[in-house]
């Protein structure tokens, strides 16, 4: 089931998207990179709400202690910022205003459907499924071990300080990857149970390959998946 999991994760995470590709390569625009920042921003807005629909679904006090990190690791706590801060740097590091990014102007119609799609799947799901659409940071320390290493080549107008978020996340994406691979294995017991996280891991790399569709169609011609 493990191996059953990572190899999805793998092959369906959007690093493989061209515009992650093109990101990485250095080829983008700053108006596209900008585009981008604006649109991921609503996703990073809204982890700490799906991150609260799972919480209230996991019946141990531990488990509860140990999920609202994640949303502390977003919204931040007293006297630490959170990685919405964080990517509001990013936004003001690629020329961006953050009270328009907090007004979400530049937020595309497909942008906003994905991410209210997967806050609306972890509302309205199972908490296994929820748990395991999350599945997606087995993946994430390497893309941002990615743009640590290309961002300062490519785009060196950058400020280093924007970049925080993507450092912040190398750790806590292998301990919240980690922490949720654990429970799946425990709780997808049956086949039907393990079909249904498979499903919901695949869901979730649905949900972040069509907000970079939104945003490689808001900047240039779509290609197809």
């Amino acid at each position: 089931m493990e191996n059953r999991l990572r190899d999805l994760a793998t092959a369906r995470y959007h690093d493989h998207h061209p515009f992650n590709q093109r990101m990485h390569r250095g080829e983008l625009s700053p108006d596209e990179l900008r585009t981008w920042v604006a649109n991921r921003f609503y996703y990073q807005w809204n982890i700490p709400v799906k991150d609260a629909h799972i919480l209230a679904k996991l019946e141990l006090p531990a488990m509860r202690r140990s999920w609202i990190r994640r949303i502390q690791d977003h919204d931040g706590v007293a006297g630490r910022d959170g990685g919405i801060e964080r990517w509001l740097r990013l936004g003001e590091a690629v020329g961006l205003d953050r009270r328009e990014l907090l007004a979400q102007r530049r937020l595309l119609p497909g942008a906003r459907l994905a991410v209210d799609g997967y806050v609306n799947f972890c509302r309205n799901n199972s908490a296994l499924e929820a748990v395991a659409s999350s599945l997606t940071e087995l993946c994430a320390p390497s893309i941002m071990l990615t743009r640590l290493e290309t961002f300062p080549l490519h785009y060196p107008w950058i400020d280093d300080d924007g970049l925080s978020y993507f450092r912040d996340r190398v750790p806590q994406g292998r301990r919240d990857g980690s922490e949720a691979l654990s429970w799946v294995k425990e709780w997808a017991v049956t086949r039907d149970q393990q079909d249904r996280a498979l499903a919901a891991l695949s869901f979730k790399c649905d949900v972040l390959w069509s907000l970079l569709d939104s945003v490689q169609g808001a900047t240039r011609e779509v290609t197809p998946r």
